[in-house]
């Protein structure tokens, strides 16, 4: 955050300091075994324990009702059997982990009123923070509520396993890309080295929060075709015409597993113990 001036991030940040201590609120765990870019993503060892291990330990250490994973794989159920987490067996031909989870609300009865926080099964080094921070982002008016976290290289605006996602003054998000967003015009005609100062970008953090009400009803809705375009299921809710609730990440929110050197770069933290 050091490159942002304060009159940027200003707005944002005092949203910040309003949010209250959520109200009690279920983590939800998608974890399917098959992965366009690694093959039996959630099973993978990381310091010597499957991924979706250290994923559920961080949910349970948020604070959370109730952890719930969902899966498509009894080798993932096999995985957790000794975690104190309640594990959900869901069909395969989902096509989002919104829509997994959607099932398990309705199998589960989650109360219409329930706060659902939707943790991806790759994000094994997600902060307490960052949980509970997208959970309390839910007592406005959205349907969804999710974070983000500034970019601070141009490496990283430019590559497409980074979600950027642009925001309007009023803290909900207009858009969600793969591709570097927004676009520095006159900036990037010069170069595409550095990034511009006076631009506050911002990387979308993979984590949801919505009413178990909401997530039923956002299972029944077509897929769109910026959806399928990006493959970004939060572009389903925004072209349906529904508000997602941007708040900035608390404290530092490592990147997920996507790749193998992700998947490198995570094992290198977590054997060290620095996290």
């Amino acid at each position: 955050m050091d490159r942002y001036s304060a009159e940027l991030l200003q707005p944002f940040c005092e949203r910040e300091h309003m949010i209250d201590a959520p109200s009690p609120f279920i983590v939800a765990i998608p974890a399917r075994y098959g992965s366009t870019r690694l093959a039996g993503k959630p099973l993978l060892p990381i310091a010597g324990e499957p991924m979706i291990l250290h994923v559920a330990r961080r949910a349970l250490a948020a604070g959370a009702k109730e952890v719930v994973v969902a899966t498509d794989d009894a080798r993932i159920a096999d995985a957790l059997r000794d975690c104190p987490v309640r594990v959900e067996m869901t069909r395969t031909d989902h096509a989002s982990g919104s829509d997994r989870l959607a099932e398990c609300a309705q199998r589960l009865r989650w109360d219409d009123d329930a706060i659902v926080v939707n943790l991806q099964g790759d994000e094994p080094l997600v902060p307490s923070s960052g949980i509970r921070a997208v959970a309390a982002a839910m007592s406005g008016g959205a349907s969804m509520a999710t974070l983000a976290t500034p970019i601070t290289t141009a490496d990283e605006l430019f590559n497409p396993n980074c979600v950027k996602v642009v925001m309007a003054n009023d803290g909900h998000a207009l858009y969600f890309s793969r591709a570097p967003l927004p676009w520095a015009r006159d900036a990037f005609a010069l170069e595409r080295e550095r990034l511009p100062e006076e631009i506050p970008f911002l990387r979308h953090i993979g984590i949801y929060a919505y009413r178990a009400g909401f997530l039923r009803r956002f299972a029944l809705l077509p897929q769109t075709a910026l959806e399928r375009a990006e493959a970004l299921e939060q572009l389903r809710a925004l072209e349906h015409g529904h508000r997602i609730a941007v708040r900035l990440a608390p404290e530092p929110f490592p990147a997920g597993v996507d790749t193998a050197e992700d998947l490198e770069r995570v094992r290198r933290v977590l054997e060290s113990g620095t996290a």
